[in-house]
């Protein structure tokens, strides 16, 4: 694929920083419980990138999500100059990059968009039987997503989940839009199943089929392509089945990569590159943004020792 123009290389000859980084954000960098991220982390990602390894979020989040979550606290901390982190949104729908100054534009894939008739359909289905529980995601701009909401707790919202996810799928039939959730699949007329719901822990997104996170990972490394940045190796993390297809899309493409699970519950699948659980750092019971800290901390300490810093 070919991204639109961004701004001029920072770069005259290709530079190969020894490690990349493309993380999930809900689970690993901000809580599923409050959807913020702890200064620990800010203060990681900080010093990753202030030391020359470059920083990408992959994530079904949207653009205005990183903004305020992440972008935000990394601005209050003082980003260098020379330092520029990479954002892909909706994974793989939605892509910008930020840095001392704030954010550059906003790239938006609309073949990639769900029918605004039809996201106007959930919005309403939502305020009409489901406004206790979750809420319509509006920063969205291709995808549709649902939430928790923040004060009701996660066995409510899962109790309630599959109900809206039933809900959510006869209205693609309703406008003639082939669909699937999980191994349930509705075609269209024509036979076609363009869509997906998927659910995680927190929310459900409705988007096109093309979505994903080996999409995310391809928009990232064409991001740092368009910089002459290309790391010789590469470390994914996440805390879902569905975070392993960027590790996987790397190794596929060549890249060596080592993939790190914060939520290894639900079992780890075997792969041709390593896996790391937070048991590797002796944090057998770690979880989610604490394991995803553990991690962040191990790495930033590499960082500083194998290069000068960048900041104070």
């Amino acid at each position: 694929m070919t991204l639109p123009a961004v701004a001029p290389a920072q770069h005259a000859r290709p530079v190969h920083p020894p490690i990349g980084l493309l993380l999930d954000v809900d689970g690993p960098i901000a809580s599923t419980l409050t959807r913020t991220v702890p200064r620990e982390i800010v203060a990681s990602l900080m010093v990753l990138a202030s030391h020359g390894w470059p920083v990408v979020f992959n994530t079904g989040r949207s653009d205005a999500f990183i903004r305020e979550e992440i972008m935000e606290p990394l601005l209050e901390a003082g980003i260098p100059e020379d330092v520029r982190f990479h954002a892909v949104c909706e994974k793989g729908a939605v892509w910008f990059s930020f840095g001392s100054t704030g954010p550059g534009t906003v790239h938006v894939d609309h073949s990639l968009s769900v029918p605004q008739d039809y996201a106007a359909e959930v919005r309403s289905l939502v305020a009409a039987s489901y406004s206790s529980h979750m809420f319509f995601d509006e920063t969205k701009r291709a995808m549709v997503s649902v939430e928790q909401l923040v004060e009701v707790s996660n066995q409510e919202y899962r109790r309630v989940q599959e109900d809206f996810d039933t809900d959510a799928l006869a209205l693609m039939a309703r406008f003639n839009l082939g669909a699937s959730r999980l191994d349930r699949h509705v075609p269209n007329s024509d036979d076609r199943v363009d869509y997906r719901l998927d659910p995680t822990i927190i929310a459900t997104d409705i988007e096109a089929i093309q979505l994903g996170k080996d999409l995310g990972a391809e928009r990232a490394l064409e991001l740092l392509a368009a910089e002459r940045v290309l790391p010789q190796a590469w470390r994914t993390m996440g805390d879902s089945r569905t975070d392993y297809a960027m590790a996987d899309w790397l190794h596929h493409h060549g890249h060596p990569v080592v993939h790190v699970d914060v939520r290894p519950a639900d079992g780890v699948p075997m792969k041709p590159y390593p896996v790391l659980t937070p048991a590797h750092l002796g944090l057998p019971d770690a979880i989610h943004e604490e394991a995803g800290a553990a991690f962040l901390r191990t790495w930033a300490a590499v960082a500083q020792a194998l290069a000068p810093s960048h900041i104070a």
